[in-house]
C-alpha cells in the first residue's frame, strides 16, 4: 500500500500525518515539538496500537531523520510514501491553487518568505530536507493563501497608496484557506446544494480564528489580511484595532514598534482581556462557575465581534444558505455559538438548544430550528485536505 506524508513545518515543531491513498483516514500521526532545545521529542501516534514517545537531539534536520527510522516500528519505511504534501503558509498572489514542487515552484515559495518571515522560511526547510533525503519523492504545496485568491479587489485591496500594492504586494491575502476550502466542499456535499449556486459563512474559530464568505465555492471576502493579525479577536491576537494605535503607544509609553506587533500577537485577544487564558474553555469555566468577570467580558467581546464581522461578510453574499462553525471552538463550544447566533437575530436564526448541545451530531450538523436559516457545524481537516491535493497533483503528473 502507498501514503501520502503530510507535513506541517513550524519554527520549532512539525506536524505530520500518513494517509493511505485511498482514504482520508490518517494511519498515523504526530509531532516533533521543541526543537533545538534540550525538551525537545517526537510523538507518534498509530491508529491502532501503543503512541511512540522519543527523544531527540537537534532540530527540522535531525526530527525528519528520526521520523524516517522509526517508521518500520509501525511496519513502514520511506520506500511506501507515493508523495508528500506540505502546508505552505503564504502564496502571495503567484499560488492560486496547490503545486506540484519543482525548482521553479520552490523558488517562488522563497520569494514569498517577506510576507511570512516566521512560516515561510520553516516551511521551505521541511521541503528541502525532504528533497535531500530523497530527491526522487514527488512533493506538493498546499497554500493557506490560494483559497483566497478569488476576492475581487474591492475585498482585498487597503486604501491607501496604489503603489504600495503595485510594487511591495501591500493588500489583503487570507489564511486559514486549506480549512474554508475543506469546509465548504464538505457543507456543500452535506447539503446538497450545487457548488455554482451557493452561499455560505464560514466561522473558523480556535487559537487563531478567521471567517469567510463563499460564494459559488469561491472565496469573495474573508477577515485576515496582509498578515493573519487582521479581523477577528483571536486567543492572543487582538484581531482589528485602530491603526494608530501603534503611534500611541509609542508616544505615550515609549514602546518601540517590535513590542506593540508583540503585544498585539501574542499577549491580546482573550488572554490579553481576561489576563487569565487564551483557551476558551478556561474562560468559560472561569466565568461559569467562579463568576470570573473579567473571563465573561473576554468572552462577551469575543462574540460580539464575531457577529459583527459575520454580519459584515454578508454584504458580499446574495443569501445566507448556511453559517458554519468550525474550528477548536466553533465545533465543541455551544454557548459560544449560541451566542454569536442570538446577535446575528437580524438574519433570522433559531438555535434549537438540544441540536446545539449535541453538536447537530444528530441532524447532519445543523444546530438551527426547521424553520431557520442553517447554521451548522462541520468538523475541519486540513491534513485530509493536504493529502487529497497530493493525491490529485499525483495522479495528474503520472498520467
Amino acid at each position: 500500500m502507498q501514503y501520502v506524508l503530510v507535513f506541517n513545518s513550524g519554527s520549532s515543531s512539525f506536524k505530520f500525518s500518513l494517509f493511505p491513498l485511498d482514504t482520508e483516514v490518517p494511519f498515523l500521526a504526530g509531532v516533533a515539538e521543541n526543537l533545538g532545545t534540550p525538551q525537545a521529542s517526537m510523538r507518534v501516534v498509530p491508529q491502532q496500537g501503543t503512541p511512540l514517545q522519543v527523544p531527540l537531539v537537534g532540530a527540522h534536520e535531525r526530527a525528519i531523520e528520526l521520523l524516517v527510522e522509526v517508521l518500520p516500528t509501525f511496519g513502514l519505511t520511506f520506500k511506501d510514501i507515493a508523495v508528500v504534501g506540505h502546508r505552505v503558509v503564504h502564496g502571495g498572489e503567484v499560488f492560486t491553487e496547490s503545486v506540484r514542487i519543482d525548482e521553479r515552484s520552490l523558488a517562488d515559495i522563497r520569494a514569498c518568505s517577506g510576507l511570512a518571515p516566521l512560516h515561510n522560511p520553516a516551511n521551505i526547510l521541511g521541503i528541502e530536507r525532504i528533497e535531500a533525503l530523497f530527491p526522487h519523492l514527488p512533493q506538493v504545496a498546499v497554500f493557506d493563501t490560494a483559497f483566497h485568491q478569488s476576492l475581487p479587489r474591492k475585498a482585498f485591496l487597503y486604501p491607501i497608496p496604489y503603489a504600495l500594492y503595485r510594487e511591495q504586494g501591500v493588500r489583503r491575502y487570507g489564511f486559514h484557506g486549506t480549512s474554508h476550502r475543506y469546509v465548504a466542499e464538505t457543507t456543500l456535499k452535506q447539503l446538497e446544494l450545487p457548488a455554482s449556486d451557493s452561499h455560505l459563512l464560514i466561522a473558523h474559530l480556535g487559537n487563531g480564528c478567521s471567517a469567510t464568505a463563499v460564494r459559488n465555492g469561491q472565496s469573495v471576502d474573508t477577515t485576515m489580511g496582509l498578515t493573519p493579525l487582521e479581523g477577528l479577536m483571536m486567543g492572543t491576537r487582538s484581531g482589528d484595532v485602530d491603526p494608530s494605535l501603534h503611534q500611541y503607544l509609542h508616544d505615550k509609553l515609549g514602546w518601540s514598534l517590535k513590542d506593540i506587533t508583540h503585544m498585539l500577537n501574542y499577549e491580546s485577544g482573550l488572554r490579553g482581556l481576561s489576563e487569565l487564558s487564551n483557551d476558551m474553555r478556561t474562560l468559560i469555566l472561569a466565568a461559569e462557575e467562579e463568576g470570573n468577570a473579567q473571563a465573561a467580558m473576554a468572552i462577551e467581546v469575543f462574540c460580539f465581534r464575531l457577529a459583527r464581522q459575520l454580519a459584515a461578510l454578508a454584504a458580499s453574499l446574495q443569501r445566507i444558505d448556511a453559517l458554519v462553525f468550525t474550528g477548536g471552538i466553533g465545533e465543541n463550544n455551544p454557548c459560544i455559538r449560541t451566542r454569536v447566533l442570538e446577535q446575528l437575530a437580524i438574519f433570522g436564526f433559531q438555535v434549537d438548544l438540544d441540536r446545539n448541545q449535541e453538536h447537530g451530531r444528530s441532524f447532519g450538523g445543523v444546530i438551527t430550528k426547521d424553520n431557520s436559516p442553517v447554521a451548522m457545524v462541520v468538523k475541519t481537516n486540513e491534513e485530509a485536505m493536504i493529502a487529497r491535493d497530493s493525491v490529485r497533483l499525483l495522479t495528474r503528473g503520472n498520467a
